[in-house]
């Protein structure tokens, strides 16, 4: 126990006396969480759509009004003589909303009136969400403006969880996933691919330290490192992100050790495994970025991601975690929604560990 105790304190050490590898493990993580959070929404506003209004009457013009309301969507005006392909193929507008001659008597007979809008689907999600904005502001306007009546079964919807459907409250868990997920296993995986590369193993491989010892001495550091990396990304969940812990907090607590071991392990095993800085960082950059970024649910759900690769994401350790995150800040399902993914993070941690043994544990010869 005393040289495990004694190899972690050497590694933290040497951690703390360089201050660029202090800064990439406690400032870039929550660089990374504040910046991508902000770049990431689920919603669309300010959406640029060009306006056309043949009719120009009053009730066209409080037609026009309902979209000019919304903060989802913004007006622009475009001039009847032109055509509205060009807003959208000129960039001025996302969409074109186009009303048509006779809109005004149309109404005040009662009869259909078609109100036509062209969509720029390029983008095709904010096209989908454009004309689900644009149809329920239709709605609205028929309903309160124009006193048709409601149709005779009306869903109520209540959102819960996240009913303000901010953005920061859904991605930010996952950032901050992604943030413990990268940076500590690039620490670790550079530190002990460093060891080969500079020589320095050969001062451990006479000495009379075990591979056990001198790995969990390892993984111990790191794990320090980024539980420290999670209590500040915490403190900015908790306060910039508005949110807070929900119902019991044990599996959240007990998985965060168990991923930041985790983590840890998964950087000692490729610098054990792999002895040469570059190809170490690639490695962790395609393991805890890349395929966390993409195949956890970070992004889009699990669900979504095609077939063939949807397998992918069983062996994606911060699959699980994402989930035990959001778990505890949104949810509140305790043990009962998140308990066996705690324990495959804890399986996944001990997997990692063993290729890592695997690696190391020739490092003494029996005397």
């Amino acid at each position: 126990m005393r040289r495990i105790v004694a190899q972690t304190r050497k590694e933290l050490i040497e951690f703390v006396r360089d201050w660029r590898t202090l800064a990439l493990a406690l400032v870039l993580p929550m660089f990374l969480l504040l910046v991508l959070s902000a770049g990431l929404s689920l919603r669309v506003t300010d959406l640029p759509v060009a306006a056309q209004d043949f009719d120009d009457s009053p009730a066209s013009r409080r037609f026009l009004d309902a979209f000019r309301a919304s903060i989802s969507l913004r007006l622009v005006a475009w001039p009847p003589e032109r055509r509205p392909e060009d807003a959208l193929a000129s960039g001025v507008a996302r969409a074109v909303l186009v009303v048509p001659e006779d809109f005004e008597r149309d109404v005040a007979r009662g009869v259909d009136t078609p109100v036509q809008l062209l969509v720029d689907a390029a983008d095709a999600n904010t096209a989908k969400l454009a004309a689900g904005y644009a149809a329920r502001i239709a709605r609205e306007h028929n309903r309160s403006v124009l006193g048709v009546a409601a149709p005779p079964v009306r869903a109520a919807i209540r959102l819960w969880y996240n009913p303000g459907l901010s953005s920061k409250k859904f991605y930010g868990p996952g950032i901050y996933v992604l943030g413990l997920s990268m940076f500590p296993a690039l620490l670790a995986a550079l530190a002990m691919a460093r060891e080969s590369e500079q020589k320095t193993i050969v001062q451990v491989y006479v000495s009379s330290i075990s591979a056990h010892e001198f790995l969990l001495g390892k993984i111990a550091a790191f794990t320090a490192v980024a539980l420290a990396e999670c209590a500040l990304m915490l403190g900015l969940l908790f306060t910039y992100f508005e949110l807070s812990l929900v119902g019991d907090p044990t599996p959240f607590i007990a998985g965060t050790v168990l991923y930041a071991i985790c983590v840890a392990a998964f950087g000692t095993m490729v610098g054990a495994t792999i002895p040469n800085e570059v190809a170490a960082l690639q490695v962790v950059a395609l393991g805890g970025f890349l395929l966390v970024f993409l195949l956890s649910g970070l992004i889009f759900p699990i669900e979504n991601i095609p077939a063939a690769l949807r397998w992918i994401s069983i062996f994606i350790w911060g699959r699980y975690y994402i989930e035990v995150v959001r778990d505890a800040l949104l949810q509140g399902g305790g043990w009962p929604a998140v308990g066996w993914k705690v324990a495959v993070i804890g399986l996944i941690a001990a997997a990692f560990y063993a290729i890592a043994w695997r690696r190391m544990r020739r490092m003494q010869l029996p005397a």
